[in-house]
This record gives C-alpha cells, sequence and structure tokens, in this order.
C-alpha cells in the first residue's frame, strides 16, 4: 500500500474501534477500561466546573496569553457518525462506551507480542485497524487517543457542529473539483494518460516528501493525526507561530495585517489575526491548490477562534467558506489541552525510505513489462 493511502486509511480507522462498541455493547469489557473512563469523564467534569471563572492570563503587552505546548488528541472524528444522528453530545453512557473501547485497545495494543509470529498471525487487538498484512503501529507507537472531544465537560459526537447531521454540506450541483478528503495530497503534478503518479517525485503526496503534515494536522482546519498532536504557541507583539509537531511545520500568524495581493499562495495558506478580548481571531486565504481542503483552495477562507478556557484548556473553533465550493459555510469546534513536556524535532527525512522505494517499485515494474513485450531472440 502505498504510504499516502496507508496513512488515510489508518487515519480513518482511529475512530472504528471506538464506535464499533455501541454496535457490540453487549460484549464484555476490560473491567480497567471502563474503571478508567469513568475516572477521566469525572475528571473533565470537575476541571470544567473549576475553571467557570477562569481569567484569561495576559501578555507583557496585553493581549491574551496562549503560550505553551498544546494537544488535540481526540477518538472524536471531524464528522458524525450517523449512529448518533442529529445529537451534538453524548449522553454518559455513549461516551463511557467509546472511551472504555478505545483505552481497552489501548491496553491490548501495549501486550507483548511472539517477536517470531509471522506478520499473517497479528490480530485487530495488535494492530491499528485490521490485522494480518494490514496490520500498523500497535499502541507504544501512537498518540493513542483514549477520550472523546468534551466541550466545558461536555462529550460531544463529532467537532462539526453547525450542520444538523454534523456532516460536511453538499457540494455545490456545478462543483466539479475532487470532492474527497485526498484531493489535498496530490502532489502539485498533475496524472494524465501518460503520466502517472508515480513518475516523478514532485507527483508524491506533500506529507509523502516531508514537506507538510499528513492529513489536516497543521491546517487551517487543525485535526488530529495517527501521532504527533501536539503544537508550541508562541507569541510575540506583532504575531503568533504555531509551531506542529507533525513534519516540524510552523505556522505563522501576522496580527493587524493585511492578506497579500501579489498572487503568491504561501504553504498553509496566509494568516492574518486579531484580538477580540479573550479571544485570538484567525482569518486565512490564498491556500495553495497542493493543500486544498476537502476539494477547496482558489476562494477558500477559514476562520479559527483560539480562547483559553483554563490553565490546562483552550477552545478551537472553525469556520470554512468557499461559495465555488459548497452553498453554506460549516464549522465546529473541540478543546486542546495542555501537553506536559516539550516538542522535539520530527526528523522526517531521517530513514524515509518509502518514497524512494514507491518510485523505484514503479520503474521495476515498468522494466518487467517492457521485458515481457520484447521480441524474443532468434
Amino acid at each position: 500500500m502505498a504510504m499516502k493511502s496507508l496513512w488515510l486509511y489508518l487515519w480513518a480507522l482511529a475512530f472504528s474501534a471506538a464506535a464499533s462498541a455501541l454496535v457490540h455493547a453487549a460484549e464484555p469489557v476490560d473491567p480497567r477500561a471502563v474503571k478508567e473512563a469513568a475516572l477521566v469523564a469525572k475528571a473533565k467534569a470537575d476541571e470544567a466546573a473549576a475553571d467557570r471563572h477562569y481569567k484569561v492570563p495576559r501578555t507583557s503587552y496585553g493581549q491574551p496569553d496562549l503560550e505553551g505546548v498544546w494537544s488535540n488528541v481526540s477518538i472524536t472524528p471531524l464528522e458524525r457518525p450517523s449512529v448518533f444522528g442529529s445529537n451534538v453530545n453524548l449522553t454518559p453512557e455513549q461516551a463511557s462506551q467509546l472511551e472504555s473501547a478505545a483505552i481497552e485497545h489501548y491496553i491490548e495494543g501495549n501486550a507483548p507480542t511472539d517477536p517470531n509470529a509471522p506478520a499473517t498471525d497479528t490480530t485487530r487487538k495488535h494492530c491499528q485497524g485490521p490485522g494480518g498484512l494490514d496490520c500498523g503501529y500497535n499502541s507504544a507507537w501512537k498518540d493513542s487517543a483514549t477520550t472523546v472531544a468534551r466541550i466545558d465537560g461536555q462529550p460531544h459526537s463529532s467537532f462539526i457542529t453547525s450542520t444538523p447531521n454534523g456532516r460536511i454540506p453538499a457540494y455545490k450541483a456545478d462543483y466539479v473539483g475532487t470532492r474527497d478528503r485526498i484531493a489535498r495530497d496530490e502532489g502539485e503534478g498533475s496524472a494524465t494518460t501518460t503520466r502517472s503518479p508515480m513518475d516523478n517525485p514532485e507527483d508524491r503526496a506533500l506529507g509523502e516528501r516531508c514537506l507538510t503534515s499528513f492529513g489536516y494536522s497543521a491546517g487551517p482546519v487543525m485535526l488530529p493525526l495517527l501521532y504527533n498532536n501536539n503544537y508550541a504557541f508562541a507569541q510575540s507583539k506583532d504575531s503568533v507561530a504555531i509551531l506542529v509537531e507533525m513534519v516540524h511545520d510552523v505556522r505563522m500568524i501576522r496580527i493587524d495585517g493585511k492578506h497579500r495581493s501579489d498572487g503568491l499562495r504561501p504553504w498553509f495558506g496566509d494568516s492574518v489575526g486579531r484580538y477580540q478580548g479573550d479571544t485570538l481571531v484567525v482569518e486565512t486565504t490564498n491556500f495553495p491548490r497542493a493543500q486544498a481542503f476537502r476539494g477547496a483552495w482558489q476562494e477558500l477562507k477559514i476562520t479559527e477562534r483560539f480562547t483559553r478556557k483554563g490553565p490546562h484548556r483552550m477552545l478551537y473553533q472553525f469556520t470554512v467558506e468557499d461559495p465555488t465550493v459548497w452553498d453554506q459555510s460549516w464549522g465546529g469546534e473541540y478543546e486542546f489541552t495542555a501537553s506536559k513536556g516539550r516538542i522535539y524535532e520530527y526528523a522526517c527525512h531521517e530513514g524515509n525510505y518509502a518514497l524512494a522505494g514507491v518510485l523505484a517499485g514503479a520503474r521495476a515494474e515498468e522494466a518487467a513489462a517492457r521485458s515481457t513485450k520484447a521480441p524474443a531472440n532468434r
């Protein structure tokens, strides 16, 4: 499986193990997982209650202080699974089932495995997703989420909250672009009848080339991945920098600036910020085509709002607009949590043999195809 497909596949499966708990609720769950889920729910509720009268600290410039290392790791997906219907909020029982299943999967994934067992013997409990040759990382190698997203202690079924079903609105009837989430990772080239994504490194996904994050980790919209879901915020009087752990991306936000008009489209778009009371508001436009968000890029505008809610909580809200792609804007929210420790460099290119392997494998297949078509020697 190519690296791009593998990553998107694993990312899509991140919520599935926990969501299946609602379908198989009658199956016994590890008592340790149930106990841990109950402790998490109580701790989150207690924290939100304690933060009710929280006063946001200020920097030396008088701006709301957002500095620190934050994480958005969560088992909650961007779009709401259909099983939850129009319910933004999860019941305590639903949240407990989801978190118990995720914790149980984490415990199983960290259990010792036989180093001499063949890959075909691995099962779901050893892997992220199915077992066998599709086995991914075990728990020790991941930033394994075990909790649902909560807003002021209330568990949510999806990040998207603006639409009744918690899903991205339908595309416009006359929209002709790419409609799936892989649209972002097309690379900078264009596959044609005479050119394939295996022809040149420039045609491979940006993440494979260690240029930007996989998926939408850096944003906007900032979404969690399989691992490396940490962000370091640093502020000066006229700028905010967000260091993204995944592929060491850095988002630069100019405070009280103006959007560029020179036609250039920088990585992660052109972000301009302003402070409104306790909130940092960031508006991003001028996205490059290679970083399209669900097919939108040319007229895409994403507005983000960052608000400290407590010593260890920061509310993140987002609104997505593109009149050429959707008839309506849409958005959602989740909370960042304070992360312990510092961010270390994600040295993406070190040991990155997959990119060379993809291209070399394609050349080998082409050589084999030519050899079968060559005329036999007489």
